[in-house]
């Protein structure tokens, strides 16, 4: 005989109903209701922390092309570990074209994108982008340090809402402010998110210097206020500035970037012309070496030495001249002494 399945809200195998939980905003954990000689008695679970409506649906999608290093996947998941609102997904192919990562993030739901691409196994770009209508900026991605290779003292509860600091020189120029708006769409965690937790302990730290943007995360210590690293960390070198999703018209860019290939390629101009010049060098000491030597018979600066001299009259002496009084040095006065006092305790 099979076993009896209960349906939701209908009744058991004794007839009576199923036992309904209750929400309570007060202490009371029990009632107890007396009807008779029958007792009921109701789960009770307390209400929950936030009584707050989750309206802020920002989901990002957080993936990668083929090709990606240890050290890239490695980012990803902290990313994704500190981000309780984004979403992974399976590496796209190289062959594949970058718009159809817009139909990606429409069949995952997901209204922002973080998209990381690998050049020759050695260069790594980051796209960021508003699916589908844009913008979207492409970056370098410089100097990348993960959780686990740092392996700072700063900790902080998984899931909590970081505050997103940005230096001061974001709302000077219209290209950073629209980063920084892009950019507190993508990292923020909305508020009421299903997955995050009602709490403020870290912030991301946005900085301009050298004309990159520098990501930091530091974990707010209770006691002081003070900040301490967690990482990851890492560097952004803008590109461009795209109207459209992974592509369009270009709105800006940056007139100071160069890229990785023109880099390499003046290293190695700059070693091989480093290698000419001592070959150079070489050839020359090896002609002086090999060419004839020519011998003067008369020397040039013979005649430097040839100066007249200031004659001086010749004295005879007709008598020894008399004897030098040679003066005892002090030490040698002491020492005498010394011997004299010797030989007179004997």
């Amino acid at each position: 005989m099979s076993a009896f399945k209960r349906k939701r809200g209908g009744k058991g195998p004794g007839g009576k109903k199923a036992k309904k939980v209750k929400f309570e905003e007060h202490e009371n954990s029990e009632k107890n209701v007396n009807t008779g000689q029958t007792q009921t008695s109701e789960i009770n679970i307390p209400a929950p922390v936030s009584m707050g409506k989750w309206k802020n649906k920002e989901r990002v999608l957080i993936f990668s092309s083929r090709g990606i290093n240890f050290r890239t996947r490695h980012l990803m998941q902290d990313l994704r570990t500190m981000m309780p609102h984004a979403k992974a997904d399976t590496k796209m192919d190289r062959k594949d074209k970058l718009f159809v990562v817009n139909e990606v993030c429409e069949i995952k739901n997901c209204n922002k994108c973080i998209f990381f691409e690998a050049k020759k196994k050695q260069d790594l770009y980051m796209w960021i982008s508003n699916v589908p209508h844009g913008p979207s900026a492409k970056f370098l991605v410089q100097n990348v340090h993960t959780l686990a290779e740092l392996k700072m003292t700063g900790n902080c509860l998984k899931g909590s809402r970081p505050l997103l600091s940005f230096d001061p020189q974001f709302d000077t120029e219209p290209h950073y402010s629209l980063l920084k708006e892009l950019f507190i769409q993508t990292f923020a965690t909305p508020q009421y998110h299903p997955k995050s937790q009602p709490f403020v302990d870290h912030v991301f730290t946005f900085t301009i210097a050298d004309n990159r943007i520098w990501f930091r995360n530091y974990q707010i210590i209770e006691e002081d206020a003070s900040l301490v690293e967690i990482g990851p960390r890492f560097v952004l070198n803008l590109i461009k500035i795209f109207q459209g999703s992974f592509g369009g018209p270009t709105l800006h860019e940056n007139p100071h970037f160069t890229s990785p290939n023109m880099n390499r390629r003046m290293i190695r101009l700059a070693v091989a012309a480093k290698q000419r010049e001592r070959q150079l060098v070489r050839e020359v000491q090896k002609a002086k070496r090999n060419e004839t030597k020519e011998v003067l018979k008369n020397d040039v600066t013979d005649d430097v030495f040839d100066t007249p001299g200031v004659e001086k009259p010749v004295e005879i002496e007709h008598e020894a001249p008399p004897p030098k009084v040679l003066k005892r040095s002090r030490l040698t006065e002491l020492r005498r002494k010394t011997r004299l006092k010797r030989k007179g305790l004997r």
